[in-house]
């Protein structure tokens, strides 16, 4: 049920992180689309692997992790009025998250060609990959703090600026793209013009938020040097990013395992898997959106101690992520086949057909997955980062993955049988991280009553 007096907060606070999603995917497909007309399957395969592997260790520990942790501390020390300590924590989780950026570019540059090979990785695609992935590594060093300073601006809830923020990527990015890598303006780098396109645009978005976060922000770090921190706030920080990076490390190692399990199944299987979630990926970007927007509000409304409101605003979230996929999820449902086409070939009808009942049956899922998703995000703007970790290990371990070797490798179902185990992976879920929200929300309630 929408509450009608939370509606324009969720909204105006959602919509842009939805809009900044939903960019940065499109400028991935772009980005491959470009790839793949100048090298074909060779290069993007080298740069689908490479990005795989790159965006797994962002996922895990900058925006599944530190940035996580950001957005939990800013947005209940805002919602308390503790701006002092707000800002401090800032200051902490930048500096933190700064130092693993730093770490993983390192291993990039120096290490990108054995990460490629141990994933399996050979010949032409490991050359091309770790030609990219060395450019790239560095482009990866603006991208990650940028994320992390972009985390401080949500977590006050000022969600516009890293919308414009990933406008000025994607429009930098795009243009340079084409320049470097067909060689119009400049001269032709093929696909490590890519690379260097990537670089020069997340430097350019970096140094906008940089800009804005260090002297406009509500929360800057004007005060960067001013503080007193000690190991304790330090731990303060780590504790929330620890459980965060573990959940995204739990659903994407198991999420790895069971593509390797469908791999082995055969190639019809597994590409039909693959373009099934593509086009599945643009659905969940309200999910992921609301998500992370539920933070930042229930957060807030913690740190005031409103918990009426923190669970108003949850609600809402869960309302408009479900109401927009639930549309995906009709188009899914009755034309797969007709998306499907637009990725594969009149000789490729086998993948086709796979890939079109993968999607159909993908319908079933993305209420579930927005569901999930919001009420994890309450979870964790309550301060509670263990439970969806908790909640995600067992989704992904005990249902998704052994069900998935079950029926897949021992039985040899079709890659079919795999999306109907996730649906059900996310319907527990969901039902999980509802029932913990309002467990916890409860509880807060309780003390609230004793207090007053």
């Amino acid at each position: 049920m929408v509450n009608r007096n939370t509606t324009n907060e969720v909204l105006n606070t959602s919509l842009p992180v939805v809009a900044e999603i939903t960019i940065y995917t499109l400028m991935s497909i772009f980005d491959l689309m470009m790839i793949g007309k100048y090298g074909g399957n060779i290069a993007v395969s080298a740069v689908g692997i490479s990005n795989s592997l790159t965006n797994a260790f962002i996922g895990i520990f900058i925006s599944g992790g530190v940035c996580i942790s950001i957005v939990s501390l800013v947005s209940r020390l805002v919602g308390a009025r503790q701006y002092k300590f707000a800002e401090k924590f800032a200051v902490i989780g930048y500096i933190l998250g700064a130092s693993i950026c730093l770490i993983i570019t390192i291993l990039f540059y120096y290490f990108g060609k054995q990460f490629l090979y141990i994933l399996g990785a050979r010949n032409e695609v490991l050359k091309i990959g770790y030609s990219f992935i060395k450019i790239n590594s560095i482009a990866l060093f603006f991208c990650m703090n940028m994320r992390l300073l972009n985390s401080i601006l949500i977590g006050y809830g000022n969600t516009f600026i890293p919308f414009i923020c990933s406008l000025i990527v994607f429009s930098i990015k795009i243009t340079f793209n084409y320049s470097l890598i067909f060689g119009i303006v400049f001269k032709s780098r093929g696909i490590e013009g890519s690379a260097i396109a990537s670089t020069i645009a997340y430097l350019c978005g970096f140094i906008f938020s940089f800009y804005y976060t260090a002297s406009k922000a509500k929360i800057t770090l004007k005060h960067f040097f001013t503080f007193s921190i000690s190991f304790k706030d330090i731990k303060k920080v780590i504790k929330l990013a620890i459980p965060c990076s573990m959940e995204e490390a739990a659903f994407n190692i198991s999420k790895l395992i069971c593509v390797a399990i469908i791999i082995k199944s055969g190639s019809a299987s597994f590409a039909a898997d693959e373009i099934a979630n593509m086009i599945e990926g643009i659905s969940v970007m309200p999910g992921i959106g609301f998500g992370i927007a539920v933070i930042t509000l229930v957060g807030l409304n913690t740190g005031k101690k409103d918990y009426k409101k923190a669970k108003g605003v949850a609600i809402n979230c869960a309302f408009y992520a479900v109401f927009i996929m639930s549309i995906f999820a009709i188009i899914f449902l009755f034309m797969p086949d007709l998306l499907v086409n637009f990725f594969v070939g009149e000789n490729e009808k086998k993948v086709a057909y796979l890939a079109g009942r993968c999607l159909a049956i993908g319908a079933v899922e993305q209420p579930f997955i927005g569901i999930s998703l919001v009420f994890a995000g309450a979870l964790k703007g309550l301060g509670d980062v263990k439970t969806p970790f908790f909640i995600s290990c067992f989704t992904s371990w005990i249902i998704r993955l052994p069900l998935t070797y079950y029926f897949i490798h021992l039985l040899k179902y079709p890659v079919t049988a795999v999306w109907w185990i996730t649906a059900l992976q996310w319907a527990i879920d969901a039902l999980l991280m509802v029932i913990f929200f309002y467990f916890k929300y409860n509880e807060f309630s309780k003390i609230q009553q004793g207090i007053s």
